[in-house]
C-alpha cells in the first residue's frame, strides 16, 4: 500500500535517501550504506543515482534498510516526479512478499513525501498499472503447484475479464480438435488437464496486436525423464514465463494501452504415470509437423510450439514475443543477471533489449545457427525436439531457440529465456531474495509503449 504526502504520519519511520558526498558522522552516501540519524530516522545512501532504474533500486535499499518496520515514509521531497515515483517504485517492489497462505500476515504501509502530491496523479498512475501488472506474476509464480494446478490457473486467468480482457480457456477437447499435440503429450501424464488460454486486450486502434506467448508449466518433474530430488521444489516457477505474459496484459489493461495485445499461455503439469509421454515417441503438433521426443524435461519447448503455431495463425501479429523458464544452459551462460535473447528479426530484438534497459530487466543476444537446426534432425521425424544427453556440453538454449523458430514463420519474433531470473537471487534484483520476480511484465509493457502504440508507426 502507497499513500502520497506532504509529511509523514505519526510513527513512521523516515528513510531518507542521501546522495555521495561529505556528510555528518563521516556518513559519504555511497549505495547501500545507512546511517541511524535518529530514532526516527534512517539515511540511505543513493551513490549518484540520476536514472530512473537507478531510483528504483535506491527504493529498495530504503526498504531492506527499514527491516520488519511496518510503517516507512520514503523522504522524495526534492526530487523531481520521475525521481520520486521510480524511487516509490523500487520500494514497493522490494516490500513485496507472499503472505496468502501464512496464517499471520505482516500489512506493510509505504508513505512517499514529496513536495506537491498532484504533480505525482499522472506519472504514478502510470507506475502503478505496471506494479499491478509484476504483483499478479509474482504472486501466481509463489503458488504451490497444489495450489496452481492448471485449472486453478486457468481460473485465476478468468478473473481478468473484469480488467476488460477479453478470456478464451481452451480444455483438452478443445486443443485435441486443434491437433495440440505438444501440448496435449506433456500434460497426460497429469490427474489435472492442460488448457490454454487466450487473453486479449482491443486497444484504441486497428492493427494487428503484439502477441505474447507463455510457458504454463504448473509444476515439472521432468516426466519419464525424471529430475532429481535436489531442487525440485523450486518447479513450482516453471510457469513464471505465462505469469510474465499475463501480468503485462494487466498492466495494458489497466493504463489503458490504445495498442492491440493477444497472450497465449500454454498451462500444464509434467507428470510422471503410466499414462506420461515418452522419449522416443513421435508427436504430431499443431503445425502438422511431427516431433521426436528424445527427453520428456524439454517439455518447455513442445508446449511453447502449439502456442506459437496458434498465436500466429489466428491472430497474425505484427510481433511474436514468448517467454519461458526453458534451459538450465541459459543459466549457465548469463546466470542470474540476464534473460537470454534470441529471435529472427534484428530491429524487433534491439528495441526488446533496449525497453529492458529503461526497466533493469536485462537481456543478452545469444546466437541460432545453422548447425543448431542440423543437431534437430530426426531419421523418423520431421525434427527432433532437442539432442539426446551423453554427447558432452550442448548449446541447449539455441537448440531450443532453433526449435521454436521452426513454429514461428516469417513473423518478426523474439525469444526469452528467463530461466535464472525468474526468481531473485542476487542483489540486484527488486525482490527479496528468493521470491518471484515477475521478470519480463515490466518490460513488456515498457516494449508496448515505446514501440507499438503510435498508430502512424505501423
Amino acid at each position: 500500500m502507497l499513500k502520497i504526502r506532504r509529511a509523514p504520519s505519526r510513527g513512521a519511520l523516515r528513510l531518507r535517501p542521501v546522495p555521495e558526498g561529505d556528510h555528518p558522522s563521516g556518513f559519504r552516501g555511497r549505495p547501500g550504506e545507512v546511517l541511524q540519524f535518529s530514532p526516527e530516522e534512517r539515511w540511505v545512501g543513493a551513490g549518484s543515482a540520476s536514472s530512473p532504474h537507478e531510483w528504483e533500486r535506491v527504493g529498495a535499499a530504503c526498504i531492506a534498510a527499514a527491516g520488519e518496520t511496518a510503517r516507512v515514509a520514503l523522504d522524495a521531497r526534492g526530487l523531481s516526479a520521475p525521481c520520486a515515483v521510480s524511487l516509490a517504485t523500487g520500494a514497493l517492489l522490494r516490500a513485496w512478499r507472499f503472505d496468502r497462505l501464512r496464517a499471520a500476515r505482516r500489512p506493510r504501509r509505504i508513505e512517499l513525501l514529496v513536495d506537491d502530491p498532484s504533480l505525482l496523479d499522472e506519472p504514478w498512475a502510470r507506475a502503478e498499472a505496471a506494479l499491478a501488472g509484476a504483483a499478479f506474476a509474482r504472486e501466481l509464480v509463489a503458488e504451490p503447484g497444489n495450489h496452481l494446478t492448471p485449472g486453478a490457473f486457468a481460473k485465476r486467468l478468468r478473473a481478468l475479464r473484469k480488467e476488460g480482457l477479453e478470456v478464451a480457456v481452451l480444455g483438452r477437447k478443445a486443443l485435441r480438435r486443434l491437433g495440440a499435440g505438444g501440448l496435449l503429450a506433456v500434460g497426460q501424464g497429469s490427474a489435472h488437464p492442460p488448457r490454454m488460454v487466450l487473453l486479449r486486450w482491443k486497444g484504441g486502434f486497428k492493427a494487428p496486436p503484439v502477441a505474447f506467448i507463455g510457458k504454463g508449466i504448473c509444476f515439472d518433474t521432468g516426466g519419464i525423464s525424471i529430475k532429481g530430488a535436489a531442487g525440485m521444489e523450486a518447479m513450482r516457477a516453471d510457469m513464471a514465463g505465462a505469469a510474465a505474459c499475463a501480468g503485462a496484459m494487466l498492466a495494458l489493461a489497466r493504463r489503458r494501452s490504445p495498442c492491440p495485445a493477444v497472450a497465449v499461455l500454454a498451462i500444464a503439469e509434467n507428470a510422471t504415470s503410466g499414462m506420461a509421454y515418452r522419449p522416443g515417441d513421435v508427436l504430431q503438433m499443431m503445425s502438422g509437423r511431427t516431433v521426436e521426443v528424445v527427453d520428456t524435461d524439454a517439455e518447455g519447448r513442445l508446449v511453447l510450439a502449439d502456442a506459437l503455431h496458434l498465436a500466429a495463425r489466428r491472430f497474425r501479429p505484427q510481433a511474436l514475443l514468448d517467454l519461458a523458464t526453458l534451459t538450465g544452459s541459459v543459466v549457465t551462460a548469463l546466470g542470474h543477471h540476464r534473460a537470454g535473447l534470441f529471435g529472427n528479426d534484428a530491429a524487433l530484438g534491439a528495441a526488446v533489449t533496449a525497453a529492458g534497459e529503461v526497466v533493469g530487466e536485462r537481456l543478452w543476444p545469444l546466437p541460432i545457427g545453422e548447425r543448431h537446426r542440423e543437431d534437430l534432425k530426426s531419421d523418423i521425424a520431421d525434427l527432433k525436439q532437442c539432442v539426446p544427453a551423453g554427447r558432452g556440453p550442448q548449446p541447449d538454449a539455441s537448440h531450443a531457440a532453433a526449435f521454436l523458430r521452426e513454429f514461428v514463420g516469417a513473423l518478426p519474433w523474439a525469444h526469452l529465456d528467463i530461466a535464472g531470473v525468474d526468481l531473485a537471487e542476487t542483489a540486484e534484483c527488486l525482490a527479496a531474495k528468493g521470491t518471484p520476480t515477475g521478470f519480463g511484465v515490466r518490460l513488456l509493457d515498457a516494449l508496448v509503449e515505446r514501440h507499438f502504440e503510435d498508430p502512424h508507426r505501423l
